[in-house]
């Protein structure tokens, strides 16, 4: 992936706002996932390498912001070690006759790191973590992909987090 899409999605949320270290360290989960997935780079280096080397760093022009090092570290720890769950979740809110294995890699990362965090990382609200991998694709794709993107995460959390979403005032982003 180039530094010059990551440069343009660290510095701006979906609603032109900065992101935050924890929505820097979503962007750069995301980014880590699909190094991985596309160099089949080890998750230890790459998370080794985004620490010591991007993080508040400028690399080819492109300025790295700060991000939450260990929620970082935990979103991409987290999907490597949750994915034989994560995937069949995902695959099963997926459209008929798509299959995760032929989605393209960045938006499979990023429903990936939405599913651990929709799964795992219960004191986040679903809702603000729709919102920030939303803001996330937004950075990365210009067309329908967010709305698939938000389509598939509402779908996963009404299945993961049901009895947050019966509460009044938690209507599904979507």
């Amino acid at each position: 992936m180039d530094s010059s899409v990551y440069n343009r999605a660290s510095r701006l949320s979906g609603d032109g706002k900065p992101f935050t270290p924890r929505g820097t360290a979503r962007l750069a989960a995301v980014q880590a996932m699909y190094q991985m997935d596309v160099a089949q780079t080890d998750a230890v280096a790459v998370i080794r390498q985004f620490v010591r080397y991007h993080f508040g760093h400028d690399i080819e022009g492109a300025y790295y912001d700060r991000a939450d090092e260990p929620f970082f570290e935990d979103l991409v720890m987290g999907v490597v070690r949750e994915q034989l769950v994560i995937d069949p979740l995902i695959s099963r809110h997926l459209a008929e006759g798509w299959r995760l294995s032929r989605i393209d890699s960045i938006l499979r990362a990023i429903l990936r790191a939405a599913t651990y965090e929709l799964k795992d990382r219960n004191e986040v609200p679903f809702k603000v973590i729709i919102n920030e991998y939303l803001d996330v694709a937004h950075a990365f794709f210009g067309g329908d992909e967010p709305r698939v993107v938000n389509g598939i995460l509402d779908s996963i959390a009404r299945d993961v987090r049901a009895n947050e979403m019966q509460h009044p005032g938690n209507a599904p982003a979507g």
